[in-house]
């Protein structure tokens, strides 16, 4: 048996082509799984599980169908989607994770998280999500009319859009430092949890790392994006295989 790993799909009306991808994928070879992990950005933005969208009730009923099939399906909430909440992973038949969790993965513990909070050199981004992950922030945006959830999204938006601009202009390898995880982040985050082995999303650089972590000798796997293509991690007893899915 396999275990799937996904992450940062950003699903969005104005990518069809990549919606369509992921419903043959759950209806296709996630049907053959063990588990399906989506390690967050399943959506481009979620501002609340009221939200009206054909293509969030089109994924919803897909992972239903996965989990009704008997492959569990759990998810850990991203940056662009950490306002999912318990309603629609009801509907979507999801078990909703902690960021980060260890899970055990073929006899060895593993750590999964979505992955922003390993970039802890983007400060101003930091200080934003310590500020949106508050509950009384959650509490009191959810309780907003719409249409004030929707300006507010379309600004912070318009906000990290000039920020990350503003990096990218001022100095390019400044912006791809502070944009990827930090290293020594990476080797606390080891160290703190006492594992071998991470799997994370967020920077969209698909990878497999090898990291030292004082005498331990450690594995950091990166899941892609699905924004040209799709993006994942296959695991089983034997080890683990990166792969892409095309349109």
């Amino acid at each position: 048996m396999t275990t799937l790993f996904i992450s940062d799909l950003h699903l969005d009306p104005s990518r069809p082509a990549i919606t369509e991808l992921f419903l043959d994928f759950l209806r296709g070879q996630a049907r053959q799984a063990e588990a399906l992990y989506i390690l967050g950005d399943l959506f481009e933005a979620w501002i609340g599980d009221d939200t009206p969208s054909a293509a969030a009730d089109a994924v919803a009923a897909a992972l239903r169908e996965l989990a009704d099939a008997g492959v569990p399906v759990f998810f850990i909430r991203g940056n662009r989607d950490f306002l999912v909440g318990e309603d629609y992973a009801r509907r979507a038949g999801m078990r909703i994770l902690p960021d980060p969790c260890v899970i055990p993965l073929y006899g060895k513990p593993v750590l999964l998280q979505h992955g922003d909070l390993l970039c802890t050199d983007d400060t101003a981004y930091q200080a934003f999500r310590a500020q949106t992950r508050d509950p009384a922030f959650i509490a009191q945006f959810l309780a907003q009319p719409l249409e004030a959830r929707i300006a507010f999204a379309q600004k912070a938006r318009a906000a990290s859009q000039a920020h990350q601009s503003e990096m990218k202009e001022g100095d390019r390898a400044r912006f791809e430092t502070v944009t990827d995880v930090a290293p020594a982040e990476v080797v606390a985050t080891f160290r703190r949890y006492g594992v071998d082995t991470m799997i994370h999303g967020h920077t969209h650089r698909p990878a497999v790392h090898r990291v030292q972590a004082g005498d331990a000798s450690c594995t950091r796997i990166v899941l892609g994006d699905w924004y040209e293509q799709g993006s994942v991690l296959r695991v089983d007893a034997a080890g683990y295989q990166l792969q892409a899915l095309v349109p």
